[in-house]
């Protein structure tokens, strides 16, 4: 590979992003709740995220946990979202909403592209639970998206490495197809060459041990331990994408 491959990191909070920065991602997707596949994160966190970082940030806009079909409710929390992103100066949103019926809901995702205006736009694993991806991915480039987050309808990018290598040559350049889920430095390299996605994602998350030197044994759901982006995971990947060139 001759150009050089494109590193986004899934970074859970500000402390997360600027961990990824210093391991030298290129572009930070900040979100909240990790555990439940991500949700927006607080107004604070993309402020403060966005006065320190000196790569693009983009920000997942979702307003909960578990599927992708949205009322109307959520899509006023989606679109005052987005006008707060912009607000903000990011660089980028990161969104996606299906039908009942497993389709990409195109009146709504219309909406939240126009809303985002310049800022670039990243539609999101949506796109994997999606009845049809082939479908799904000339819909995602009929709305003007930028690029795709895919793990090619599987539980893994290296999993779905050929369906990615089939929407790279059916996307034909007109959108980037970003590989992402379960990516890491052993295997990041290898997912890249086989898929020819020049553009991966991944969380490079670590656990952080609590300080807190007494713990209450019998709370259940308040671990004091948590994860956090590690610096160290995300300048390997760098070292083995690099390697890959």
């Amino acid at each position: 590979m001759s150009v050089r491959l494109g590193l986004e990191i899934a970074s859970n909070s500000v402390a997360s992003a600027l961990a990824a920065q210093a391991g030298g991602a290129d572009r930070i997707e900040l979100f909240d709740n990790l555990a439940e596949g991500g949700t927006t994160p607080s107004f604070a966190s993309i402020a403060m995220a966005r006065e320190r970082l000196t790569i693009p940030l983009f920000v997942l806009v979702r307003p909960r946990a578990g599927d992708f079909h949205y009322d109307a409710l959520e899509t006023e929390l989606m679109l005052r979202d987005i006008a707060q992103c912009r607000a903000l100066g990011c660089d980028g949103v990161v969104v996606g909403a299906l039908d009942a019926q497993g389709d990409i809901d195109l009146p709504l995702c219309r909406q939240l592209v126009q809303a985002a205006g310049p800022l670039q736009v990243t539609f999101h694993r949506a796109f994997d639970a999606t009845r049809d991806l082939s479908t799904a991915l000339e819909q995602v480039v009929g709305l003007g998206c930028q690029r795709v987050l895919t793990s090619g309808g599987q539980v893994s990018a290296e999993a779905g490495s050929k369906v990615l290598a089939s929407l790279v040559d059916q996307a034909a350049g007109r959108i980037s197809v970003m590989a992402g889920a379960g990516l890491g430095p052993s295997n990041v390299a290898a997912v890249a060459r086989q898929t020819g996605c020049t553009e991966l994602h991944a969380s490079a998350k670590g656990l952080r041990r609590s300080d807190m030197q007494f713990q209450n044994p019998v709370l259940r759901g308040l671990d004091p331990d948590w994860s956090q982006t590690s610096t160290a995971t995300v300048a390997a990947l760098r070292k083995a994408l690099d390697a890959a060139r």
